[in-house]
């Protein structure tokens, strides 16, 4: 054997080449830091946390609102869309005119507040969420204009910004609207027993969101921009399923309850403190033109695939039950039903209800039907 030379037999050859070696790195680093971050725990901010539970040795976080700029009181006629400013960290809105005064609480937003600040606490993740579309917001109707631009914007088509403002506008020009919608938070709080925060409803509820919608929709109507109207119309009865002419008329207080498939005609009109329930119509006779659409007044409770056609009139506070056809006006504080309705008690001698069928939104209690 030759000196200096090796058997094959006792010798293995450990070289490992340089680009392997750099792949392994590179494969125990990545692999490094994913574990890492799958461990951490969600970051979940002190801006998020209720005072009492924040970071002591971050109370510059708890001083955030007192740093903000304030808002200049201005005139809502005079105010002008453009100006609106939404921003990341703060969306900025004018003050309205029955917010100007510095004892003014508004009791509706500050309930949802609290209740998007316990959800967060609830459910972490939630976070960014709730941040995006309550928290950072200062109003009921800075975050509402946000909303319904995000549920009716088209990607590439019809922008999120440019549906904004113009909710926004409408909110800033009638402050009528804003009292409606905090009377329809109310209402669907009172009577929907599915609802036990006024944050759901707010953020989950299609049938309020349709309402809301209708409301700028009217009002885009009524002064003369009637493409715009149309088109809100249209975008809603595709994102929510509920198809409201934006000439008809609605009061407050409205509740739509599951609302898919509800329709109303153009000069139709909805009371104070209605409540509707879903697959309801309330439409023409099809061959009739000028008012020819449903009038409900106060207080209407309308059951779920209730019909009622042609310009007929249904009474303060009366019933009209699930399925039924309604084609003659319905007296007040009495209960229609069935197809063609007719009059609980007979037509001489209905039976009169002890309270508005809308408030308490009871389909049931006055059969008397025994299987």
């Amino acid at each position: 054997m030759i000196k200096g030379s090796h058997s094959s037999d006792n010798h293995i050859n450990t070289a490992v080449p340089r680009s392997t070696l750099h792949e392994c790195k590179l494969l125990f680093l990545l692999l490094f830091s994913m574990t890492a971050s799958t461990l951490s725990p969600p970051a979940i901010t002190d801006a998020l946390r209720p005072p009492n539970s924040r970071n002591p040795s971050r109370s510059i976080v708890a001083c955030i609102d007192s740093s903000r700029p304030k808002i200049p009181t201005t005139n809502p006629v005079s105010y002008n869309s453009s100006t609106v400013q939404i921003v990341d960290s703060l969306c900025h809105w004018p003050e309205l005119a029955d917010q100007v005064s510095d004892d003014y609480v508004d009791d509706v937003w500050s309930q949802i507040r609290e209740e998007a600040l316990s959800d967060t606490e609830d459910e972490p993740i939630l976070a960014r969420y709730y941040s995006e579309l309550i928290l950072r917001h200062e109003s009921l109707e800075s975050a509402l204009s946000n909303l319904l631009s995000m549920k009716l914007s088209i990607p590439n088509l019809l922008s999120n910004n440019d549906l904004r403002e113009l909710f926004a506008e409408s909110l800033v020009h009638d402050d009528a609207i804003g009292r409606a919608v905090r009377a329809d938070l109310r209402a669907a709080f009172d009577r929907d027993p599915a609802s036990s925060k006024m944050v759901h409803y707010f953020l989950y509820y299609k049938g309020f969101h349709a309402c809301q919608a209708h409301r700028v929709a009217h009002w885009l109507w009524i002064t003369g921009r009637r493409a715009a109207a149309l088109l809100i119309q249209s975008r809603s009865s595709e994102a929510f399923a509920v198809d409201i002419h934006p000439r008809a008329r609605i009061g407050s207080g409205i509740f739509l309850g599951h609302a898919t498939g509800v329709v109303i005609g153009e000069t139709a009109v909805v009371g104070d403190n209605v409540s509707i329930l879903h697959n309801v119509t309330l439409g023409g006779t099809g061959k009739d033109s000028g008012d020819r659409h449903p009038k409900i007044c106060d207080g209407v409770l309308v059951g779920p695939g209730t019909q009622i056609l042609g310009n007929v009139k249904i009474w303060e506070g009366a019933k009209v039950g699930a399925g039924s056809v309604v084609l003659k006006d319905v007296p007040p504080m009495t209960t229609a039903v069935g197809s063609p309705a007719r009059l609980l008690g007979g037509k001489e001698n209905p039976i009169v209800l002890d309270q508005f069928g809308g408030l308490n939104t009871d389909h049931t209690s006055w059969s008397d039907f025994v299987i």
